[in-house]
């Protein structure tokens, strides 16, 4: 790829859109993963593009939406805390807690801060000896081999003071926790390009193969979403089930080894708990023995309550696919991105947000 240009031309989009209508002959449903397809897929208005037919779902693919409500209240706690530098990026400092957020915190006095990298926790850390620095690790496989080189690091470099609070994310176990649903409707995936950047996408051929789906790997722009579907609706047209690469200038099967290497030596796979989509087996990752000390729910043992929100958010279904943000009767109303009930209105990836800021009267169509 030379100029994003060539992935947003609109003559190519209108044909690969007309080859999509001359080849969808029934009702199909597919799911994009991940919340930079799903923002892709509002900005351009792809879904205009396609016939009726095809109707695209809105995955779980945001790591801020999906960061549960137990980690959030944690991560409150911690940061409140007069020893502690407590590090994140922006978007997480809007999530809403049980009664709070980390803005709240911050602006009570609690030294939270900003960052763009783990590494910058790492400078943090040196320049504050004194204090102990948390660097909130959320994220899928995409995040987590700079999450895993900066433990790494710290470890070289002996520091003492850095600390991890961890809630990684993998996508292969959300996508079969979908499928296994008994409301599931999902008929084929658009996957996570940028994950499989990192992952590759082998562990995605047994998903395709055991439950019968197509998976097209697919990239961010225009035209990768748009030849994705064409692709993965010719795979349901003739009823076949593999997995399709997209996304070939970016993504290979086997991925990228050295990144998977550090995560394999810094990080054990996990049970995870997934806001709005409960405790998925083995979908998460935690720093392992030999570098649990660097684990900040170890070093700071913080016990969070279950606590049961009424509110009309139906982020949950959201992320399941069964619902558009526009169904959600809070939508654009008590909910918004400045005063957001819920994660998927909150993050720059969350589907709420794309609809609120692309399609904000959708539902008074």
């Amino acid at each position: 790829m030379r100029f994003a240009a060539e992935f947003r031309s609109e003559s190519r989009a209108a044909a690969i859109a007309d080859a999509i209508k001359r080849c969808a002959t029934k009702s199909w449903r597919i799911m994009e993963v991940c919340g930079g397809q799903t923002h892709t897929i509002m900005q351009y208005g792809l879904q205009d593009l396609l016939p009726e037919k095809i109707e695209l779902l809105h995955g779980p693919g945001c790591p801020v939406c999906v960061t549960g409500l137990d980690l959030i209240d944690k991560a409150i706690a911690i940061a409140a805390r007069s020893d502690v530098i407590f590090c994140s990026y922006g978007d997480m400092l809007r999530v809403p807690g049980s009664s709070q957020d980390l803005n709240d915190v911050k602006a009570a006095g609690a030294d939270v801060r900003v960052v763009y990298s783990p590494l910058d926790c790492l400078r943090i850390a040196r320049e504050n000896r004194e204090k102990k620095v948390v660097f909130l690790a959320i994220g899928f496989e995409t995040t987590a081999p700079a999450n895993a080189m900066a433990v790494k690091q710290a470890k070289q470099q002996q520091l003492e003071n850095f600390f991890l609070l961890c809630s990684h994310v993998t996508v292969p176990p959300v996508i079969e926790g979908l499928l296994r649903s008994q409301d599931n409707v999902v008929q084929a995936f658009l996957g996570p390009g940028h994950v499989c950047s990192v992952m590759g996408f082998r562990q995605y051929e047994r998903v395709s193969q055991t439950y019968k789906i197509p998976i097209v790997i697919t990239g961010f722009e225009p035209l990768d979403i748009l030849d994705g579907i064409y692709k993965a609706v010719v795979q349901l047209e003739e009823s076949r089930y593999c997995v399709e690469n997209q996304y070939k200038r970016v993504v290979e099967r086997n991925g990228n080894a050295p990144a998977q290497k550090v995560m394999e030596e810094v990080f054990e796979v996990c049970d995870q708990n997934w806001r709005g989509l409960g405790v998925i087996a083995q979908s998460g990752l935690r720093l392992n023995e030999s570098y649990r000390r660097y684990d900040a729910e170890n070093v700071f043992h913080v016990k969070t309550q279950p606590v049961e929100i009424v509110s009309p958010c139906i982020s949950a279904e959201v992320l399941k696919g069964l619902k558009k943000p526009h169904d959600c009767p809070a939508f654009g109303k008590e909910c918004t991105p400045e005063h957001p009930l819920g994660a998927t209105m909150v993050s720059s990836e969350g589907a709420c947000a794309a609809y609120f800021r692309y399609r904000r009267f959708e539902d008074e169509k």
